[in-house]
């Protein structure tokens, strides 16, 4: 089964994984927006990532970590999350994917990340995947690390979703 994980989000990642196996990890795909160089997500982009990554595969499932707007965060951020969150929702549904959505408590727990750094995710994945370590070398790619964790969590644990 190929499963596509994504950490949604600018600063987000895609997964691509295959019976647990990473085939793929991406940057969520961003360009710039207006005169002050503020970033949006590119669409277009993340259309043909997860079409080239669907394709070949008879079972499939995109796997987004649902999440909400949290104290402290500014309108415009919160705003442009929701909006970023809602496209890759219609993406899926444009393109007739099987989507859901889990938690990240759901998954942090089950990887035994609860109370845990931000980072932690990162070090999990690279135990997980050491082939991984040259990709996930990077503060910054806690964002790929969660979307492995989020693809392998659905992966392992999918009889349990609805």
């Amino acid at each position: 089964m190929r499963v596509i994980g994504i950490d949604p989000g600018l600063s987000g990642a895609i997964a691509i994984l295959e019976d647990n196996k990473v085939l793929q990890i991406f940057d969520m795909p961003v360009m710039a927006e207006g005169k002050k160089n503020k970033r949006q997500l590119n669409s277009a982009q993340l259309v043909n990532i997860i079409k080239e990554n669907t394709q070949e595969s008879e079972e499939k499932a995109v796997v987004v970590e649902q999440v909400n707007a949290m104290p402290g965060q500014g309108v415009t951020s919160m705003f442009n999350f929701g909006q970023t969150f809602g496209a890759i929702k219609g993406i899926c549904a444009a393109l007739n994917l099987p989507i859901f959505f889990v938690r990240p408590t759901k998954w942090k727990k089950y990887f035994e990340l609860i109370n845990s750094s931000k980072d932690s995710s990162r070090t999990k994945a690279i135990e997980m995947y050491p082939s991984l370590s040259n990709q996930l070398s990077k503060k910054k790619d806690v964002n790929k690390s969660d979307a492995i964790l989020i693809a392998r969590y659905y992966n392992e644990t999918r009889f349990n979703f609805k």
